[in-house]
């Protein structure tokens, strides 16, 4: 009989930001892995996730980092900014500071995903009580006893529990023994007493609690002073924030004071350059840590001595709207700071506090709060019985506990129990460890150290070559039922068939470590406008490929990494045909590279190469339908109709649902001015095989169209609204199709009064509109736009093209212009911008047929320019090209 397998055990005491970000990386880790693990966070709070620092619900109280800096995944900076657009704030952007009450709800919410992701593999408990003691056990485990009386058992313990308390002892002992001072004014119903009267109010510490104490507290008739050795407040962060600068050559300095002649010779030069010492003190973040720990034990008690207030204040900041509160509090004399300290203090007979200072000066105040911060010594009665063990020894300088890689070292120096820690007690190795940015980082290593040796072992070359296998017989790095997961998105993709998205997510909730089903996803949402956390997807699909992945599958991690970031045509493109190259029956890859229907392609594959790229692949195929789709496809292209129709029946005859075949039919019909027959023969796949297409607003577009070419505005206008309008039609699809659609009606006159594009561009997401993520998307926001004669919005998108991917910038930026010139009516400009961009068009990816509405443009821009002659030149070019009644209108319209 087997045994059964026993379940590792994680003990995380504190559930406040450390915790719930180190449970949120092993949940996850876990879940890729597919490591069966039990955690258990212990902390009394009634919610995981808000600690101290983001339980405060006084919307004053904000972060003291721009959104960008805040997401729980070092991978994914943007991850919570998305979420708070998510949740009631969509025009945040990352620059952005939310209040601390808002990043403990995202804390919360965060972990509570992550536990819901993982369930199967991972099981949470949570016990709301303390631990007060912590021993170990003969297998080499931990045992924890809880301030309830019971204890809990674990293979290994993270200890996350902040900051120190502060010690207070500053204050003298009338001061201590006062009802009137506040040692821990964070704690539940400190502040009661001050915040109901208007008594004057004395914070000793000035950095960034007394911040938030200042505005809790401010109101009209008090006095709120604050007092520090410095006097000195924490600077704020700028409104609008300079550019970031490389870190100073010479860091690697031999001593304290050459590192502090680099460091202030580099503050110089951003003031010199950027007019901010900012960028400069930001640039050395990422090596904070090292320049620590290169410090002996007397340089860094010198710094600390010399540069510690000064590195706090400036490191630390305000977010500008508190800094302007404060400066308006101080303005009007509601807040006082002075440089000193605090030598003693008297209780008088109404209960107030007479103060002395240092310098001589006295005040009275009603209250007094301890704002000094944490204490160097972790004093709660867990860390004592630990230290009294000699379990754990105190850190450099006496700043928290001494550790090895977040492994708590012992009074001999060794790292042998299973106890680990991250963020504030490790401040005196590390230094700068208290934020979410740092402790992130240790978060995610902390999972990767505990779970590595669960991890399972290598399965035999046998058991490998058993993996499940796509309908195309590559290997897949899952179990066979994700597997079969992925296998029905591909062959919906394939089919440019509805549920794909779908597909592919049951696939990554069946193995959360699925690399190749969290890349099409990301590949879905970047591409095709599907419902996916695109970064998150990219995100999930890296880790997982670094940790499970073959060859194949990281090959196309990166080349969806480099699509979604988008890199330099020549890289990006390089990976993808690379990628092809090794792995030709990659059909997702190819389907990416190819431009029809489903990808916009590499930007710059022109026929020829694509049609290269498609015949090179075809022993791996072997005659397969989609295959025979894409090579139908590209024929058309070529403007070999009648070979490419009868690859398309070939494709269709043996998968009636091919998207991909019936797009190239449709082509067929529309290049080679068959409309009547075009329209007839879609209009009846659209209603019969085509009803679970995933772009079958896009076939009803290219019907559409034949309805436009025969000069039927009647049928254009009701198709519009019973197909292709909003509510039937919405995001990228209602760019490229609805909005196009219109546009080429307003300019043939096949659409009488004002075109409803505002509609249109009300069901797409602005950031798509105004940001889109490809030149493809950008081109029919440009079109929408103009449609809606929208100049400030169009300039926007010109200025988001001139900072993207070279594409936009060569093809998109100067279309905004020549758009913006054509709604503004002069007309000479347009024609001349629209007649440059179109030997390069083809750089933005789709068919000749959708960038057709540039050249229906800018034959509308001629005639209004008077410039009948090369209308009439392109009227005749278009009409050799397939016959279509509405042209020969437009070319009869034309004088002489």
């Amino acid at each position: 009989m087997i045994p059964a397998r026993k379940r590792h055990t994680v003990a995380i005491v504190g559930a406040g930001a450390a915790g719930a970000l180190t449970a949120v990386q092993l949940c996850e880790t876990a879940a890729r892995r597919r490591v069966f693990l039990d955690l258990v966070l212990v902390d009394p709070a009634p919610e995981a996730g808000r600690g101290t620092a983001y339980a405060t619900p006084d919307p004053r109280h904000r972060l003291n980092v721009p959104a960008s800096g805040m997401s729980c995944y070092p991978d994914d900076p943007g991850h919570f900014t998305r979420w708070l657009c998510r949740h009631g704030e969509p025009t945040v952007k990352g620059a952005d500071f939310a209040t601390r009450y808002r990043y403990g709800a995202y804390l919360a919410d965060t972990l509570a995903q992550a536990i819901v992701r993982a369930h199967g593999t991972v099981a949470v408990r949570r016990l709301r009580t303390r631990a007060e003691s912590c021993t170990g056990t003969p297998d080499g485990g931990v045992e924890l006893q809880l301030a309830d009386g019971g204890h809990l058992t674990a293979d290994s313990a993270v200890l996350a529990t902040g900051p120190a308390a502060a010690r207070s002892d500053w204050a003298p002992q009338g001061l201590r023994t006062s009802a009137r001072f506040i040692r821990s004014p964070w704690a539940s119903g400190a502040l009661d007493g001050p915040l109901a009267g208007t008594a004057d109010v004395l914070l000793v510490g000035t950095g960034l609690t007394a911040v938030d104490l200042a505005l809790s507290l401010d109101r009209p008739g008090r006095t709120v002073y604050a007092v520090s050795r410095g006097g000195l407040l924490p600077q704020p962060h700028a409104l609008s924030p300079a550019a970031a600068m490389a870190a100073p050559d010479g860091l690697d300095a031999p001593s304290l004071a050459a590192l502090r002649r680099t460091v202030y010779r580099h503050i110089g030069r951003a003031v010199r350059t950027h007019g901010d010492w900012r960028p400069a003190l930001d640039s050395l973040r990422p090596h904070t840590a090292r320049l620590w720990h290169s410090l002996t034990p007397e340089e860094r008690a010198a710094f600390l001595e010399r540069e510690g207030a000064l590195w706090n204040t400036h490191r630390h900041r305000m977010a500008p709207a508190t800094a302007e509160s404060v400066s308006r509090a101080r303005t009007a004399r509601r807040l006082k700071v002075h440089a000193g300290a605090v030598t003693d203090a008297a209780v008088q007979g109404d209960g107030s506090l007479r103060v002395a200072f240092s310098d001589g000066r006295e005040t009275q105040v009603g209250w007094v709060i301890d704002c000094t911060g944490p204490g160097p010594r972790l004093e709660d009665p867990l860390w004592r019985s630990l230290f009294d063990a000699g379990a754990a020894v105190p850190g450099p300088l006496g700043m928290g506990v001494a550790t090895l890689d977040g492994r708590l070292l012992d009074a001999g120096g060794r790292a042998e129990r299973p106890l680990f820690t991250l963020g504030a007690p490790r401040r005196g190795e590390l230094w700068e460890t208290t934020a979410v940015p740092e402790i992130r980082v240790q978060a995610a290593a902390l999972a990767q150290e505990l779970l590595e040796p669960l991890a399972r072992p290598a399965r035999t070359t046998r058991r490998a070559r058993r993996r499940p296998v796509d309908a195309h017989g590559l290997a897949l790095s899952t179990h066979a039922e994700a597997a079969a997961a992925y296998r029905t998105g591909l062959d919906r993709v394939l089919k440019v068939r509805s549920g794909a998205e779908d597909a592919f997510g049951r696939a990554v909730a069946l193995d959360p470590g699925f690399a190749l089903g969290h890349a099409a996803l990301a590949l879905l949402g970047h591409e095709c406008g599907a419902s996916v956390d695109v970064p998150r997807a990219l995100a999930d699909a890296q880790r997982s490929a670094r940790e499970r992945a073959d060859e194949r599958e990281r090959s196309f991690v990166d080349v969806v990494t480099r699509r979604v970031h988008g890199d330099s045509a020549d890289a990006g493109a390089g990976a993808l045909l690379g990628h092809l190259d090794a792995h030709p029956a990659d059909a997702l890859a190819l389907a990416t590279a190819v431009p029809t229907i489903a990808f916009s392609g590499i930007n710059d594959l022109d026929n020829s190469y694509a049609l290269r790229l498609v015949e090179g692949t075809s022993p791996a195929y072997d005659g397969h339908w989609f295959h025979t789709s894409l090579l139908a496809f590209l024929r058309q292209e070529q403007g070999r109709f009648h070979e490419a129709a009868e690859l398309a029946h070939r494709a269709l005859a043996a998968e009636p649902a091919s998207g991909h075949a019936v797009h190239a039919l449709a082509h067929v019909h529309y290049e080679s001015g068959a409309h009547e027959a075009g329209r007839d023969w879609l209009d009846a796949w659209v209603s019969g095989q085509g009803r679970g297409a995933v772009h079958r607003a896009h076939f009803s577009w290219h019907i559409a169209l034949h309805e436009l070419a025969l000069d039927d505005p009647a049928a254009v206008r009701k198709r519009w609204f019973a197909q292709l309008g909003p509510g039937r039609v919405s995001g990228v699809r209602a760019l490229v199709d609805s909005g196009s659609l219109l546009w080429r009606a307003r300019l043939s006159d096949s659409w009488r009064g004002q075109v409803p594009a505002a509609d249109v561009l009300g069901s797409v997401a602005r950031e798509v509109v105004e940001r889109p993520a490809t030149a493809f998307t950008a081109l029919h926001a440009a079109v929408a736009l103009a449609a809606a004669g929208d100049l400030a919005a169009l300039c926007r998108l010109r200025d988001h093209a001139a900072g993207a991917d070279p594409v936009q910038r060569e093809v998109i930026v100067p279309l905004c212009e020549a758009f913006a010139a054509l709604v503004e009516e002069r007309f000479q400009e347009a024609a001349r911008g629209l007649d440059a961009l179109l030997p390069v068009l083809r750089k933005v990816g789709g068919s000749a047929a959708q960038r057709e509405v540039v050249e229906e443009t800018l034959l509308y821009a001629l005639v209004a320019a008077g410039r009948c002659d090369a209308a009439r030149r392109l009227l005749d070019a278009r009409l050799d090209r397939g016959a279509a009644p509405r042209d020969r209108r437009l070319l009869a319209a034309l004088p002489g």
